[in-house]
């Protein structure tokens, strides 16, 4: 067999950091982990080959070489994967489709009248069943299982199909699973609420692989809450690590999503130090408590938010937090909350999109039984397209939202919450990172381009002179700020002229949906 992994290419948001990816000259910020798993899960003796269309192209001859053509996506990647399939179509392709966006797109009844095989839900258990039934010659059209497999049994990712080089950082796996239960995420529908975890043994022999392709520099460690198992991480898994990271002069940069109690845990927050971790990140969502008690985000009820985050950066560790907007307690006030939080906090990266509801979720029933959801939805939630009717006024929503993102990504309050979160930060001292050429030319480009061409040039030269003289230390994570910062610039330019009056679409799936529940109502 000859097989094509394909991984569709994401939309330019605030989550893709394009726009900074080019100051380093890199193309993607992480490899498709998922695609290279499965790779390993195939026969040996196939041929494989991986076009990730966010650091390649696909070209014709790719798909006319492969025997089979795999597509894995999440849900934000839609439009790009039904592309890959249209072209995959007429060339006469056969098509396997799996990961997120198919598990998500087939609950809901969504057709994918060109895709020979759907294999859904953990590849763990619904790859091996059609790779039997395919070498039998009676592959079915749907696999599919709620079985939640023993992830210590998943094989090392297949590294040697990427050129790393194309990507900023590379990632790896140790949890699936998470214990809370927020009424809009989808990840407990996806992965469910027990965290199943990798062996340390396991987790070493994936780093050692890494290490041997010659990467040194930044891992994303991909769990949606790294901490899902505290008792484990500090008795085995971090201890591990720990020690093989001081055995090779700790050749990697740890990066990891955590939720907010965190900040209760002391030894944690050493041990994952000590590790080698710098960056986390946080889904803070609210300020508001009603609206938190709302989506039932568990660990930030009922506590100082701002010094649960600060407590997290004095032990030296970068948030970077993530936000919603469109809750239906949500207040007329909130956007101005939502201001004054991130400022007060110095989150200095701030990803701030509107409430959706994904299929399946508590939200999505919930808003179901109400008549609240609309047809379709991109999965982005920085693009206006929300998919179901706010309990606020639409256009105040979206005017809203924008006037968050036009405030927080302003030269002025970006370089204001970089002092504050700077006089927090107390980073680790006792290593040093690895001085990479792309990251020298990444700084002379910053010069010429935020410094000397840019309109907020002012603020860019007031950041790197104030750093130097107050903390020096920490000037290489002023200028990535500077260079986030222009991503944040140019991905929002893109939505500032928007107005819900050039989004006929939206405006009039709602109007229809509250005049059909209006009707209803009266019925």
């Amino acid at each position: 067999m000859k097989i094509l992994l394909v991984n569709p290419q994401f939309p330019d948001t605030f989550w893709s950091f394009r726009h900074a990816l080019k100051f380093i000259s890199k193309k993607a910020s992480f490899p498709p982990l998922g695609l290279l798993t499965v790779a390993a899960m195939l026969p040996e003796e196939w041929e494989k080959k991986l076009v990730d269309m966010n650091a390649t192209t696909l070209t014709d001859t790719d798909i006319k070489w492969a025997d089979y053509v795999l597509i894995g996506a999440m849900v934000v990647q839609q439009k790009s994967a039904l592309e890959v399939i249209d072209r995959c179509s007429k060339l006469d392709a056969k098509i396997v489709a799996g990961g997120p966006y198919f598990t998500v797109a087939h609950s809901v009844n969504t057709e994918f009248e060109n895709v020979d095989h759907l294999v859904l839900d953990e590849a763990e258990t619904t790859l091996p069943p059609f790779l039997e039934d395919l070498e039998k010659g009676c592959a079915k059209p749907i696999y599919t299982s709620t079985e939640r497999p023993d992830i210590a049994k998943t094989p090392i990712p297949l590294w040697s199909l990427i050129d790393r080089t194309k990507y900023s950082s590379l990632n790896i796996q140790y949890s699936r699973g998470c214990p809370f239960n927020c009424e809009f995420c989808d990840i407990i529908i996806l992965n469910g609420h027990m965290p199943r975890t990798k062996t340390k043994e396991q987790m070493l022999a994936e780093l050692e692989a890494i290490y041997e392709q010659g990467w040194r520099g930044g891992m994303f460690i991909v769990d949606d809450n790294f901490i899902g198992n505290k008792r484990k991480l500090k008795a085995e898994i971090l201890p591990a690590i720990i020690q093989w990271m001081k055995e090779r002069k700790y050749p990697f940069i740890f990066l990891t999503e955590v939720s907010l109690n965190l900040a209760d845990d002391e030894e944690l927050m050493h041990l994952m130090i000590e590790a080698g971790f710098d960056t986390v990140f946080i889904g803070i969502e609210s300020p508001h408590e009603e609206s938190l008690t709302e989506c039932n985000k568990i660990p930030n009820k009922t506590r100082d938010l701002a010094a649960s985050v600060k407590k997290i950066q004095n032990h030296g560790f970068h948030v970077l937090g993530g936000f919603i907007v469109g809750f239906d307690s949500d207040p007329l006030s909130i956007f101005k909350s939502q201001i004054n939080f991130i400022q007060k906090s110095g989150i200095v990266t701030a990803m701030v999109g509107l409430l959706i509801a994904p299929p399946k979720t508590r939200l999505y029933k919930r808003l179901e039984k109400e008549n609240r959801i609309l047809p379709g939805g991109s999965g982005d939630n920085t693009d206006f397209s929300i998919n179901f009717i706010p309990k606020m006024n639409y256009e105040v929503l979206v005017n809203g939202y924008k006037h968050i993102l036009d405030t927080i990504y302003s030269p002025k309050q970006y370089c204001e919450r970089i002092g504050t979160f700077l006089k927090e930060y107390k980073p680790h001292r006792k290593r040093r990172a690895t001085l990479q050429f792309c990251y020298v030319l990444a700084f002379f480009k910053s010069l010429w381009i935020l410094g000397v061409k840019e309109k907020g040039r002012w603020y860019y030269w007031k950041l790197l002179t104030l750093t130097l003289l107050k903390h020096p230390k920490a000037f290489p994570l002023s200028v990535t700020f500077a260079i986030q910062a222009f991503h944040f610039r140019k991905v929002f330019e893109k939505f500032s002229n928007i107005s819900v009056k050039d989004m006929p679409g939206i405006t009039k799936k709602i109007n229809e949906t509250e005049e059909l529940t209006a009707g209803s109502d009266a019925g």
